[in-house]
């Protein structure tokens, strides 16, 4: 408790004079009547179960009624299975950081944990978040976890691709003859080609994916100022496909990069100045139809399994409080991640071949559907799989990479805990 007034009031001469005191107090009470009068939904100067539930589910964390009972009971004082005005003021007033909204910072479905696709529903922030400007530093944050987790898992994601292209039944290569490869032909340094641009895409995708969401909850919302989940998936999904029609050129270019030869391209630029005079502008959207048609079965997949698993985590493991461990979050990100990749793989690998076919002597220029039946006549279902070892290979790292660099970034912008 005395570390968080600290945090906020110590100036200059490491002191903490009343007037800092009373002004942290005053603050901060008047962020607790704006909560709490979001909460209280029908205006009567309590809130109930209903009430908890039903402002969870509009931040995005759906919970059951004996959850909302367990949070409500944590407040609630006098034994009505209500809370007033001064029961929730004397409980939040010197603990910022259990309150309702650090519950769903833990537990809404974040694309804080960065595996290197561009396929998640983007972040969505509350009201409050909104108003003081916290989101930008919540997307700065986010972005610089995901621009580090990329590049320490980029000699992984290099090998990915490189199978997914490379790979074959008559061309088979393992982990170690890949990387052995790569070695000999550019050097360590080779391990991180294409990282530069994919480090790059962070930034602009997330921004106009959180713009566009934005937008698209507001369209597609049957209520005024409510989104259901269903409604929130959409507003994800098209938001998702919104940036990557943007920003897909960047895809492209960073495919090229990762499987260039040595002195095939001098740079990014020159890449790009190829590419446009040797196969035209519309060679910058191959593989666009299957990289957008992977977003749903990714992010529903996504989605529902971190779902599942964060009921039955609730369900069996919580007692005395909703906020799970670094451990939990982070197992569930995974898991739910890895399916939904299992979901979207195949179309992810023929998204990578069609922007690689021009690149690659001797191979077809073949539409997805034609790709799809060659893949699977030739080398069977597994065919589609191409890859994926390493890409599985990647998730914990990266998730655990982005996750610690967030927190860090978190504390480093000033991000109140």
């Amino acid at each position: 408790m005395i570390a968080n007034i600290l945090c906020v009031g110590v100036n200059k001469d490491e002191g903490l004079d009343f007037s800092e005191f009373s002004k942290y107090l005053k603050e901060h009470e008047k962020k607790l009547q704006l909560t709490f009068k979001s909460l209280d939904k029908n205006k009567d100067g309590r809130i109930d179960i209903t009430e908890i539930r039903q402002s969870l589910a509009d931040l995005g964390l759906e919970i059951s009624k004996e959850h909302a009972e367990k949070i409500l009971q944590s407040i609630d004082v006098d034994g009505t299975m209500t809370v007033d005005w001064n029961e929730w003021r004397e409980h939040f007033l010197f603990n910022p950081a259990t309150n309702l909204q650090e519950i769903v910072r833990y537990w809404k479905h974040s694309t804080v944990l960065d595996i290197g696709d561009s396929l998640t529903i983007p972040d969505e922030f509350t009201e409050e978040e909104k108003t003081t400007g916290l989101w930008w530093k919540q997307l700065s944050a986010g972005a610089v976890a995901g621009a580090v987790s990329r590049t320490g898992t980029a000699p992984l994601d290099r090998m990915k691709v490189f199978m997914q292209v490379h790979a074959s039944t008559t061309n088979k290569i393992s982990l170690v003859s890949g990387f052995k490869q790569m070695l000999k032909e550019g050097g360590v340094a080779s391990l991180w080609r294409g990282n530069g641009i994919n480090v790059m895409k962070i930034a602009p995708e997330t921004a106009i994916k959180f713009m566009a969401y934005e937008q698209y909850k507001k369209l597609l919302s049957s209520e005024p100022g409510k989104v259901k989940s269903h409604e929130r998936f959409m507003a994800g999904s098209l938001a998702g496909a919104t940036a990557q029609t943007a920003i897909y050129p960047m895809e492209v270019m960073k495919t090229r990069m990762t499987l260039r030869k040595t002195g095939q391209y001098s740079g990014m630029f020159d890449c790009a100045k190829k590419v446009l005079k040797n196969e035209g502008v519309k060679a910058f959207y191959k593989g666009y139809i299957p990289n957008i048609l992977g977003i749903i079965p990714y992010a529903g997949i996504d989605l529902a399994v971190y779902e599942s698993l964060k009921n039955f985590w609730l369900s069996h493991y919580a007692k005395d409080t909703a906020n799970p461990g670094v451990l939990v979050l982070l197992g569930c990100g995974t898991i739910s991640s890895t399916c939904g990749q299992l979901a979207s793989y195949p179309l992810a690998l023929i998204r990578t071949r069609m922007q690689a076919q021009a690149s690659v002597e001797g191979s077809e220029q073949l539409p997805m559907n034609l790709m799809v039946k060659k893949i699977m006549k030739k080398e069977g279902f597994f065919g589609l799989y191409r890859g994926i070892l390493p890409n599985f290979m990647k998730v914990i790292p990266a998730v655990s990479i982005s996750y610690v660099v967030y927190e860090y970034m978190r504390s480093g912008l000033g991000i109140q805990k």
